[in-house]
């Protein structure tokens, strides 16, 4: 089995073949003729025909022959989408269906660190979704995940040191290292941290920094990342630029950061910047599209559509030394889009390797696939009674988790609390409601208890084991009961998404590969996912994707307070909080 990066079909054949079709000796395989071609070199249209041969363009201009050809009667012509960053299991869909989602919509190339399998099942959960993008139009390249676990202040599933990151360094099609998220253990030169950097020197470096800013940041690049993608201020995302870091701008299902940042896109500095949607949902690649959905925004919003285009190609094949990527030009890779219009760019047609894979948002290659025993039994929950989810009061104030609308960070406060029977509960007119992590890999029983204001609950809960990064149970709720239920039908589930309301089970959405993805279409996921999210609706929350902004309460690497299987921690500090 190979572990790297999906090849083309049938390789590009001898280079003196490619260069005897180049030459115009020998006809090539497809000839796109009258095309108007994007140059993400230049930055203009180029009207001319191009020659592709074994699933390479061999060349540009009049006068070539193939075997086959395409009139495209000026339409575009460019190259297929590079997402620089995204967790393909955000989207529920286990990897054929993911590229069912994405493949139609223009993105042929993704660059992901697949930490979120990885905190559930090691190298093996690497190798196995690589394995099964082999067969698929859709190249992933990995970058070696450096947050398996993200902090020690969580339970994972897994962890991967700094000898295993070496070992998946060495895989074929592994670029460099994935964002590494423990930005206080970079920042205070913890060796482990460190030894990881160091594993993967002189490759690219991903980043992860939300809000480091002045000598903290100067550290944090010091040490190595050169790329960031968590910058949601304008200020913020000018300094990493100043700093020498690519700003990767991202406009993903709950983190909406491109309007803040789309104008630190200048003449100057856009070789430096990427479009990337980091997490994105089913239904966001159903209904409104992958990278062609961001690209289209960020045209609306008044980026010239050359230049968008650049930054989700040419940019990331440049940051990540993908040589053959990005581009429509001699010895590149066929990697195709045509499309109609450039401002309301929609992928008509989509070639991979030079060969039709989809056409009108309809995918014409096989999306089946099968995965390991082993990651549809990955839940060790110690059994607990409702009576573990009791939270007693420290005094009458306690932390509370705030929601921030259209992001992943978190505000944090201190509020007086509503206090029954001796113990804290959910205060619905204030919206301060239940919050519960429940350790689901190693069976240690532990069950993280806090607040959280933001979701509009009047009565249920809702659970999900799709929590950034460990991927434990993530439950909010305004009663024990329903959250208890919650909690229950996601582990009986071998992993999901459920709603409960008078201690019965609303709505559920199962996702038992690795507790994260579904074996199933892309269109009954995205229908399952709004199911719970219309029961969710139904008992009074308030927000568009309440999962997905379920999911990163428990990411301890996110400003500011966040609540993990262990407690509270402030994210900022990299340390459990201390109140009384």
């Amino acid at each position: 089995m190979s572990t790297g990066r999906a090849a083309g079909p049938g390789g590009m054949g001898t280079k003196e073949a490619l260069l005897a079709v180049a030459r115009g000796e020998r006809p090539g395989d497809l000839l796109f003729k009258n095309a108007r071609v994007v140059n993400t070199f230049t930055a203009e249209v180029e009207e001319t025909d191009v020659a592709i041969f074994q699933g390479r363009v061999a060349g540009l201009g009049r006068g070539y022959a193939a075997r086959e050809e395409v009139d495209l009667r000026g339409r575009y012509l460019l190259p297929g989408f590079i997402d620089g960053h995204v967790h393909i299991e955000s989207s529920y869909l286990w990897a054929p269906q993911y590229a069912r989602g994405v493949v139609p919509r223009g993105t042929l190339a993704v660059v992901s660190d697949l930490h979120e399998i990885g905190n559930v099942a090691g190298l093996d959960g690497l190798k196995a979704v690589l394995a099964a993008c082999q067969p698929l139009p859709l190249d992933l390249f990995l970058m070696a995940p450096s947050c398996v676990p993200a902090t020690e202040l969580e339970t994972s599933g897994a962890r991967l040191g700094p000898e295993e990151i070496a070992q998946a360094l060495a895989w074929e099609g592994v670029p460099g290292l994935g964002e590494v998220m423990n930005f206080p253990g970079v920042i205070g030169g913890h060796s482990d941290c460190l030894a990881k950097i160091d594993a993967a020197r002189g490759r690219p470096i991903d980043g992860h920094a939300p809000g480091v800013s002045g000598r903290e940041l100067n550290a944090y690049v010091a040490a190595g990342p050169r790329s960031d993608h968590e910058s949601t201020r304008y200020e913020e995302g000018r300094e990493k630029l100043r700093r020498g870091m690519h700003l990767m701008i991202r406009e993903g299902t709950t983190e909406k950061n491109l309007e803040e940042l789309l104008s630190l896109v200048t003449d100057a500095t856009y070789p430096r910047c990427l479009l990337v949607v980091d997490d994105r949902s089913c239904r966001d690649l159903l209904e409104d599209g992958d990278m062609d959905a961001v690209v289209r925004k960020a045209i609306r919003l008044g980026l010239d559509p050359l230049r968008a285009v650049q930054l989700v190609t040419i940019n990331p094949a440049t940051y990540f030394r993908l040589e053959g990527y990005g581009a429509v030009a001699p010895g590149y890779r066929a990697h195709l889009i045509v499309a109609e219009d450039l401002r309301g760019l929609r992928a008509q047609e989509v070639y991979y390797a030079g060969r039709l894979v989809a056409r009108e948002g309809a995918a014409l290659f096989d999306a089946q696939g099968s995965i390991p025993e082993a990651l549809t039994a990955t839940f060790h929950v110690r059994p607990f009674s409702p009576e573990a989810l009791r939270l007693p009061p420290r005094g009458p104030r306690f932390p509370v988790i705030q929601v921030v609308p259209g992001q992943i960070i978190t505000e944090h406060a201190f509020e007086e609390v509503r206090v029954a029977g001796g113990q804290i509960v959910a205060d619905v007119e204030r919206d301060i409601l239940k919050l519960a992590v429940v350790e689901r890999h190693r069976g240690t029983g532990n069950i993280g208890l806090g607040l959280a204001r933001g979701f509009g609950l009047q009565r249920g809960a809702l659970a999900s084991s799709f929590a950034h990064d460990s991927h434990n149970i993530v439950a909010v709720g305004a009663d024990d009961t329903d959250l208890y239920a919650a909690i229950q039908r996601v582990a009986a589930m071998q992993g999901g998404l459920a709603v409960a309301a008078g201690g019965e089970v609303m709505a559920s959405l199962p996702l038992p590969v690795a507790g994260l993805m579904s074996l199933e279409p892309l269109e009954a996921v995205a229908q399952g996912l709004r199911a719970v999210e219309v029961a969710a609706a139904a008992l009074g929350c308030r927000l568009a994707s309440p999962f997905a902004v379920l999911s990163f309460l428990a990411l301890p690497v996110i400003p500011s307070l966040k609540l993990t299987d262990r407690g509270l921690v402030d994210a900022a500090r990299g340390a459990f909080v201390e109140w009384s």
